[in-house]
């Protein structure tokens, strides 16, 4: 693999603090990456909003409304880990599907192109640019678009279960599934648009902690301790 999507949580970027940032921790994540990078990988990156705003648990806000705040928080998040991985030496640039004044660059597969041309890593915020889409489904599109060998999912859970380990115990760690079965279970990989778009366009998912130790580095090397999901 050489060119990757990397989608990152945003509770698992906000460390113990559940909110925010924890910047060792996205510094961390920025360490890994440079030394991808070095290697020749192309790495691409998706944020997920979750550690500023999970607008659909409020009953009295539009969801159209709730969703636009979740883009812009996928946006902040962009803007701040690509200057941590800046102040790490790497090139970045932060596309997004609309614009946000001098902020960001407008998203398109040739921008794209080039700047993995010229050894930067590209983030990709503001998810499809629509409400009803999220984070997941934005990181499975721009996986396609940009032609990824897979995506790489880091979480603040170790991989994929047959059900929810945190009320379950006994729940079944998956080392390997294929996203048909993700799909006929509905295995929380990611959620069922996605899943059919990766099972549609083949595109191979590496779900990982990110809190293990070079738990990015492995995944994008094959050395797979959480789950891969298969699409063959």
């Amino acid at each position: 693999m050489k060119r990757l999507l990397l989608k990152l949580s945003g509770e698992a970027l906000a460390g113990d603090k559940k909110t925010g940032f924890d910047e060792e921790v996205v510094i961390g994540v920025a360490k890994q990456v440079k030394k991808l990078v070095d290697e020749g990988f192309q790495i691409g990156i998706v944020i997920g909003g979750g550690n500023f705003w999970r607008g659909r648990s409020s009953k009295n806000i539009d969801r159209t409304k709730a969703d636009q705040i979740g883009m812009l928080a996928t946006i902040m998040n962009c803007v701040y880990v690509s200057e941590i991985f800046r102040s790490q030496g790497m090139l970045t640039s932060v596309l997004t599907p609309f614009e946000v004044g001098g902020i960001t660059k407008m998203y398109s597969k040739d921008r794209v192109t080039k700047y993995f041309d010229h050894n930067m890593v590209v983030f990709f915020g503001g998810g499809t640019g629509h409400p009803y889409f999220s984070t997941d489904t934005g990181a499975i599109l721009r996986a396609i678009e940009i032609e990824a060998d897979a995506l790489l999912l880091a979480k603040a859970i170790d991989g994929v279960y047959d059900s929810d380990p945190k009320s379950n115990p006994d729940a079944k760690k998956y080392d390997k599934v294929s996203i048909q079965e993700v799909i006929d279970k509905k295995l929380q990989v990611v959620d069922m648009t996605a899943s059919i778009m990766a099972m549609e366009n083949k595109v191979p998912m590496i779900v990982f902690a990110l809190d293990e130790e070079n738990s990015i580095i492995n995944a994008a090397n094959g050395k797979i301790t959480g789950t891969e999901v298969t699409v063959d």
